[in-house]
């Protein structure tokens, strides 16, 4: 399996401290970088990826280090740097240059390295390419007939290349949405491949990543205890078949429905969609935050496009990125504090209506006592006076609270609530969408004049909630206008 190791760092990561690091496996390696500059690659004398560096991250928000590594041991104080290396599995001196590397930079800027006991200082001798093509290198669990063995430029390392699919070995307890593997995502879509991350079975997934990997053709594959693959969202057996990882039969695995779920654990998930015209002044994220007040009382704690999130929470910061981007489509991480597990998807794009703003924000609860139910119209209520809401769906699932996903069945969502902004009650029509195939009426929004409605759906423990969400928007997708424009 691919090894990470990490270095978290009190002091910046500086020239000679890189260097020394960089020169864990003697002079004769190569150094390459991507074109800007966030990925370092040792490589041998031939081009073979070795050890690729990301560029240090500066990380101010408090607990990040312990949400996503566990509990590592002599942590500096925020902000500190996170430096992380990842050894590729073809050669087996990759994973302690990895070490050393990171080990290097901890005796110079102090601070502690993940996992415990895989830094060092030594120097490790790589064998030359002649030496190292009459290996036959043996990933565990890695398929079994013979890739494309090349990485090309446009790809970070990864562990296995088809022409169809981008292999990552990865085994550690919690694998987050780093931005090497955003990087992969990126280039994967870009040659028309499907990324497929293989993990051993106690791995988790954060849920930026798990959202990542849900659409096909990418996957989450999981190396089942019992023998073959499986894949880690829906349980379905898997096989190696024509360079890459397809289901093979209807059958789902044993493994994948084994219970770990804490019986009173909850997750509650917000989707919403605001949208704003096009303006100069415009600041982005002020929906999310509004929405994480009313949630928790207190904003996020911080934002990135990728895990660690690293930045404290600014909606100005937030703005810059996304017009700088502009008009491709922005995707942003928001994190809550260690004492209130919270995380958000959030994407910023530009639409003919004007600048869309699609959120997922999802919190944990112990128990469901602590659910929040009763907060959820006026939730609602705030986001249709304040930022321009158009749709938002609530809904609540037996899941861990610590928001990290595990490969096993768990229940799905139940709905709670659908509230419908003003733009599309003007178009369904108010009298039309007033009257849906429900037994509680919706309740009114915003101004008498241009209203929004909101539809109480259950309190999360009736799957019928499902039936009644589909009749409702069965219901709204015919309405008279629809029908005189057809």
């Amino acid at each position: 399996m691919t090894k990470d190791v990490i270095a978290l760092t009190p002091k910046m990561p500086d020239t000679r401290s890189l260097l020394a690091g960089l020169h864990a496996g003697g002079p004769e390696l190569n150094v390459t970088a991507t074109d800007d500059g966030a990925v370092i690659q040792l490589c041998t004398a031939a081009g073979r990826p070795l050890v690729s560096v990301e560029a240090p991250l500066l990380v101010h928000i408090p607990g990040e280090a312990e949400r996503l590594l566990g509990s590592p041991m002599g942590v500096p104080e925020t902000p500190f740097w996170w430096t992380e290396a990842r050894a590729s599995t073809a050669v087996p001196e990759a994973e302690p240059l990895a070490g050393s590397v990171c080990g290097r930079l901890t005796m110079l800027l102090g601070g502690t390295t993940w996992p415990p006991g895989a830094a060092h200082t030594a120097r490790v001798a790589v064998p030359d390419d002649s030496t190292l093509d009459e290996r036959t290198p043996a990933s565990p669990g890695a398929p079994d007939d013979d890739p494309t063995g090349t990485t090309p430029s446009a790809l970070p390392i990864v562990d296995v290349l088809t022409g169809s699919t981008a292999v990552v070995l990865a085994d550690r307890p919690l694998v987050p949405l780093t931005a090497w593997l955003s990087d992969i995502l990126r280039a994967t879509a870009g040659s028309n491949r499907a990324l497929h991350l293989v993990t051993p079975a106690h791995v988790r997934l954060t849920l930026p990543l798990r959202t990542a990997l849900a659409g096909a053709p990418n996957r989450w594959v999981i190396q089942n205890p019992a023998g073959g693959y499986y894949d880690g969202l829906s349980g379905a057996q898997l096989t190696w078949q024509d360079g890459t990882f397809a289901p093979s039969g209807t059958a789902v695995a044993d493994t994948f429905r084994a219970a770990t779920t804490p019986p009173g654990e909850r997750q509650l998930t917000v989707s919403f969609r605001t949208v704003h015209a096009a303006d100069s002044d415009l600041v982005l994220g002020r929906a999310l935050e509004a929405a994480w007040r009313h949630l928790t009382g207190a904003p996020p704690a911080g934002w990135g496009t990728a895990e660690p999130v690293n930045l404290p929470w600014s909606p100005r910061q937030l703005t810059d990125l996304a017009r700088n981007r502009a008009p491709a489509p922005t995707h942003l991480i928001a994190i809550g504090t260690p004492d209130r597990p919270a995380i958000a998807t959030h994407r910023v794009t530009r639409t003919t209506a004007g600048v869309a703003q699609d959120t997922t924000l999802t919190l944990g609860y112990a128990t469901p006592a602590e659910v929040p139910l009763d907060v959820l119209e006026s939730l609602a209520a705030t986001l249709v006076d304040e930022h321009a809401l158009t749709t938002m769906l609530t809904t609540l699932r037996h899941a861990r609270a610590d928001l990290t996903l595990p490969a096993r069945l768990e229940a799905p969502p139940v709905p709670l609530s659908f509230t419908l902004g003003p733009p599309d009650v003007r178009a369904v029509g108010l009298t039309h969408a007033r009257r849906p195939p429900l037994t509680t009426k919706p309740r009114q929004l915003g101004a008498p004049g241009h209203p929004a409605l909101h539809y109480p759906l259950g309190d999360g423990t009736d799957p019928e909630a499902w039936a009644a969400l589909q009749n409702l928007t069965s219901h709204l997708k015919n309405h008279p206008g629809a029908t005189r424009s057809t």
